[in-house]
């Protein structure tokens, strides 16, 4: 993949990537050795002399895949030459393990590309659990990949989901501010503690039913397993939850058939890094079942 750009500002190379194409200095640094840093189509060190109006360019090198690409359907909501958002379903896990190599969101978005004969690399930006479903944004190539996880890291990337929960919360609307840490291995799960992360969940009651209720959950930060264990928190576990669910919440969920939790990456909405379009993602998928529980 190549980027170009028509130099704005007359100066190193090194400045130009860095300011005008916000490329890092750690790419920067890979990219200088194999020549593919150009000016005018000529490969050029960082230190060389670019005039206004040159054309920078970047070839980018996405590595392939040691896992295979598989034709499996995949959702798209939104696709350009940067990005694409795509609505996952639950039981799909994001990334190939050392145990499962196949049938994963990575597996089918690298079988797209192949496909659509687009040279990208599988660069998940947001991450959901195996059974949480909805948007999960992905860069096409590890420069744009670099400035929305900083993005993220800088909590720019406004992330709503929903949930379908056990009984409801005392109030409807507030803040649940409460510290997770994570349990002793081998244990993956995590739990409220004062020596844990700092962790803040927003929730507002959208619609509540006799046994449940169905909240609206901002995270401000992205602990682990946070919006599970903060629903579980305030007493009210998110349904079909099998690890963090209370026996009544569980034995509800058997009632109710169902399989995985109700939890959906409703919406994301953040500033696109190369065109500077505010964008709005939403899942056409929702955290209720068929019929009101």
């Amino acid at each position: 993949m190549e980027l170009k750009q028509q130099a704005r500002n007359s100066g190193r190379l090194s400045d130009i990537l860095k300011h005008e194409m916000r490329i890092s200095t750690g790419l920067m640094n890979r990219l200088k050795w194999d020549d593919r840093l150009l000016v005018n189509g000529i490969p050029q060190h960082t230190n060389y002399m670019v005039a206004q109006g040159d054309v920078v360019s970047v070839i980018l090198d996405e590595p392939e895949p040691v896992y295979p690409a598989e034709h499996l359907p995949l959702d798209i909501l939104y696709e350009d030459d940067h990005i694409l958002a795509v609505d996952k379903g639950p039981g799909v896990l994001i990334h190939p393990s050392r145990n499962r190599d196949s049938g994963t969101l990575a597996n089918a978005v690298v079988g797209y590309y192949q496909r659509t004969g687009q040279k990208c690399a599988f660069h998940p930006v947001t991450r959901l659990d195996r059974d949480t479903y909805g948007v999960v944004l992905l860069a096409k190539n590890s420069h744009v990949h670099a400035l929305l996880s900083e993005y993220h890291a800088q909590g720019k990337l406004q992330k709503t989901y929903e949930a379908l929960v056990f009984s409801k919360p005392p109030e409807s609307e507030g803040t649940v501010d409460a510290p997770i840490q994570r349990r002793p291995l081998p244990s993956l799960l995590r739990y409220v503690s004062p020596d844990g992360k700092p962790s803040q969940t927003i929730y507002r009651v959208k619609q509540t039913f006799e046994q449940s209720s169905l909240l609206e959950l901002t995270p401000v930060t992205g602990r682990t397993h946070q919006l599970r264990i903060h629903c579980a928190y305030i007493g009210c576990p998110i349904l079909g939850d099998p690890q963090y669910g209370t026996e009544e919440s569980q034995e509800y969920s058997h009632h109710l058939g169902l399989t995985y939790q109700r939890l959906c990456a409703k919406r994301l909405e953040f500033v696109h890094p190369i065109t500077g379009e505010t964008m709005h993602l939403e899942s056409r998928m929702q955290a209720q079942i068929e019929k009101n529980p």
